[in-house]
């Protein structure tokens, strides 16, 4: 069983397609797989999409879609200190992480912080830039090995048995093509399309741009597998405000941003802001 949707040109388009499809489906649907042909691109209607469901999130007092897709990939981090600076700066802010997120919702620092075991030695390793280093001396190499660049999120020691808050986003793989254009495919064990699809599509995307910038490749399109994804709803009360949202008003979200237009896209990145709320928890 799986749901295949159409190609899309952009994170934006694609997540509308696939909740659109989740929706039509009854609300749930197994193994959906949409491909983003450049997922750094935004139209207008892109912008239009990502406005709606930002403004929507906000009034519900979620994570906003900057803040979900900061834990993936902190962008502002980059735009302040670059990539040398990069991995420096989120330690710096890790700690404050930990203190408001305990050990859920870093997908980042699972990336670049993981304790390789040899005999009786144990080892911190900075997987997504030895993954980097690795690629770009291959691309400047007259030989090039194109399917040797993977990653795990999903960690035995910390999610195996776990009934709840365990990680979303379960394994990344990289693909080089024969002309030295970078794919990125995903999978997700679960996939909340309200609360973090959007914010997911966009952060994979800039981690993606990251990775065949440093790497010296093209950038190609990003391809999620989402073996559950579901229209979530739910309401609770926090300090006298209501959290959430019900599964109507996600509904007409999704009927909303159907109804926008559709406009061709532009290779620009998106206007939204990348402040680095990389403390709010994205599962």
């Amino acid at each position: 069983m799986y749901t295949p949707i159409p190609p899309q040109p952009t994170n934006a388009q694609a997540w509308l397609a696939a909740a659109a499809a989740v929706q039509d489906a009854g609300g749930e649907a197994y193994n959906v797989v949409i491909d983003i042909e450049n997922p750094i691109a935004v139209s207008s209607t892109d912008h239009a999409i990502l406005t709606t469901v930002d403004r929507f999130l906000r009034d519900h007092h979620a994570n906003t879609i900057s803040g979900v897709a900061n834990t993936i990939f902190p962008q502002g981090l980059l735009d302040r200190h670059g990539a040398d600076g990069l991995y420096a700066a989120y330690d710096r802010v890790l700690p404050r992480m930990k203190q408001m997120t305990r050990d859920w919702g870093r997908y980042f620092e699972r990336m670049t912080s993981w304790k390789k075991v040899k005999g009786q030695n144990i080892s911190v390793i900075n997987p997504l830039d030895d993954l980097i280093q690795f690629m770009k001396a291959q691309i400047e190499s007259e030989r090039t090995y194109r399917n040797t660049y993977e990653m795990t999120i999903y960690d035995p020691t910390r999610d195996a048995g776990k009934v709840s808050n365990r990680q979303c986003l379960s394994f990344m793989s990289f693909k080089l093509t024969d002309d030295k254009t970078l794919m990125l495919t995903v999978m997700y064990r679960n996939h909340a399309y309200i609360a973090r699809g959007l914010g997911n599509f966009v952060g994979l995307g800039r981690l993606q741009a990251f990775v065949a910038a440093q790497a010296g490749a093209r950038l190609g399109s990003l391809t999620c597998v989402s073996t559950h994804a579901e229209i979530d709803a739910g309401k609770k009360t926090q300090n006298c405000v209501v959290h959430g949202w019900s599964i109507g008003e996600a509904n007409d979200l999704i009927r909303q941003c159907r109804a926008l237009p559709v406009a061709a896209s532009s290779p620009a990145l998106s206007s939204l802001p990348a402040n680095a709320q990389t403390e709010l928890p994205a599962r």
